[in-house]
């Protein structure tokens, strides 16, 4: 194999492998009786559909009901859930077996099913989060019920890393995108809208042994002290979005474990179909007006860290030193750009944000403060978050506050808030034609030598800081509380936090 011991160590070290975890057992080890956790979600999901990207609570609900061709482990390192294992030759054609599991409904998961969810999610009008992904997919081939062949144009060295995300589930032929039947430990019992959902163990799941509670009960608490009010009080078990502000007091109380890592990021975006930022000079304004410090001070309680440049971890083997602060705070130099951009005197514009969270109403704050001092007069939105939701998928505002983390911990994972020639998503800014971002993305998806990835990577973030498709604000620290007896639950490490809820097939109650 011409390739081959490139790109087996390219998968060792950035995908964490292809090998698979096998799950042995007899049937009758599957779920078991153990209780009924109740977890405190942050907001009523405002969709459910199985490929539309609608936020952490929506995705926490979705990773119990569904599940994809690959996942992450409590470790950060790929691993296999339907799909057992999976290769990749020397034409790059992609291979993935597929493990015995069934649908909730009973009938057998199979290749035509990975093919239908590929080619639905592919289609131009389908809005799904990994369309721009899977319409680089050029051919599916499913010679038996448990192969599937990946064909694309050129090799994709990151495709694996796709149908591990959680908005990337396999969906059985036939059924919509807002179907309940899925593949996941779980299975969706009631919906009381804008309170709660129930989910009952699902006793045909694929691992036997699996999941370990009988059921999730999982209650909103919109408002974050009635949140940790609740998890003080023992009204639930385990809480997600665990405030800054509340941290300290779960760490320091015995009856409870805060679990936390940080990974998220807080940045702006950009409404690029109409001035003023439609003008790279006042994005780069926008970029040096503002003191980061601030915002981790104000919206994070010092959990966190100033991000003048593109999310790429420090500790990321493709972190540029050199680029690090290219996004500084200069409010003289903020000036400048804003008198050669045409507006000396500065502005008026909308800044959307929510006040559902805190953290993101307090980073709008400290944005609207500073860019005020520099002429930009920012006039708050701050709908609940499903409202905002829709109003950044449709470009209804000038710029906004948003927070995330990137797919995951390769440079590729920022795909989504970055590549313009994606269908409109509230997580990157709206209208906004990135056409040099895009080829760099496909360059380097399209090589395993790290070396030539790393170089690749450093021109996509020097031509990112020149045109702004988005401005880096603040690294957050995202905690999850849960009573001290609460085990096997884990936060997923740096940019999979959001991934957490994979764990739950595997959490007991104490």
């Amino acid at each position: 194999m011409t390739n081959g011991l490139n790109r087996r160590g390219f998968l060792a070290t950035t995908l964490g492998g292809a090998g698979a975890l096998s799950f042995l057992g007899p049937r009758a080890l599957m779920a078991q009786e153990g209780g009924t956790l109740r977890f405190a979600l942050s907001t009523f999901p405002p969709s459910l559909a199985a490929w539309t990207s609608a936020g952490t609570a929506a995705g926490t609900i979705k990773l119990m009901m569904h599940r994809g061709l690959l996942s992450y482990g409590a470790d950060g390192m790929l691993r296999g859930e339907l799909a057992e294992d999976w290769s990749v030759d020397d034409a790059g054609v992609w291979t993935f077996t597929l493990r015995e599991a069934q649908w909730h409904d009973g009938t057998p998961v199979t290749a035509e099913d990975v093919a239908y969810t590929i080619a639905e999610v592919a289609k131009p009008d389908s809005a799904a989060f990994s369309q721009g992904q899977m319409s680089l997919i050029t051919k599916v081939e499913t010679p038996d019920a448990r192969t599937v062949r990946l064909h694309t144009s050129e090799p994709l060295a990151t495709l694996p890393g796709w149908f591990a995300h959680y908005h990337m589930p396999i969906i059985k032929t036939g059924e919509s995108p807002e179907t309940e039947i899925g593949a996941g430990p779980f299975t969706l019992d009631s919906i009381e809208r804008g309170v709660s959902l129930s989910l009952t163990a699902f006793d045909g799941y694929y691992k036997p042994g699996l999941p370990k509670l009988a059921g999730v009960e999982a209650i909103v608490y919109a408002d974050e002290n009635l949140r940790v009010a609740a998890l003080e009080a023992g009204d639930v078990d385990l809480a997600e979005y665990v405030p800054w502000q509340a941290m300290a007091q779960v760490e320091d109380n015995d009856a409870l474990r805060l679990d936390v890592t940080d990974g998220p990021f807080m940045y702006l975006t950009f409404n690029a179909s109409k001035p003023p930022f439609d003008n790279p000079k006042v994005r780069q304004a926008v970029a040096h007006a503002i003191k980061r410090e601030d915002i981790v001070a104000a919206a994070f309680y010092d959990r966190g860290g100033a991000l003048t440049h593109l999310p790429i971890a420090e500790k990321s083997e493709f972190f540029n030193p050199d680029l690090a602060d290219a996004w500084s705070y200069d409010p003289e130099k903020s000036k400048a750009l804003l008198a050669e951009a045409g507006y000396p005197d500065g502005f008026s514009c909308t800044m959307l944000s929510t006040a559902q969270y805190g953290m993101h109403q307090s980073t709008a704050e400290v944005c609207q403060a500073y860019l005020s001092m520099v002429g930009i007069n920012a006039q708050l939105d701050l709908p609940e978050w499903s409202s905002r939701v829709k109003k950044g998928n449709e470009g209804q505002y000038d710029l906004a506050v948003m927070g995330t983390t990137a797919d995951n911990n390769d440079p590729d994972g920022l795909v989504n808030v970055l590549d313009g020639s994606l269908p409109p998503s509230f997580v990157r800014s709206y209208d906004m034609q990135t056409p040099e971002i895009t080829e760099l993305f496909a360059r380097g998806r399209a090589t395993f030598d790290t070396e030539e990835r790393k170089a690749i990577y450093h021109e996509l973030e020097s031509t990112a800081i020149e045109t702004v498709p988005l401005v880096g604000l603040a690294w957050r620290a995202q905690g999850y509380g849960m009573k001290a007896g609460v085990s096997g639950f884990a936060n997923l490490p740096g940019q999979l936090t959001f991934y957490s809820g994979i764990t739950l097939e595997e959490t007991m109650l104490g």
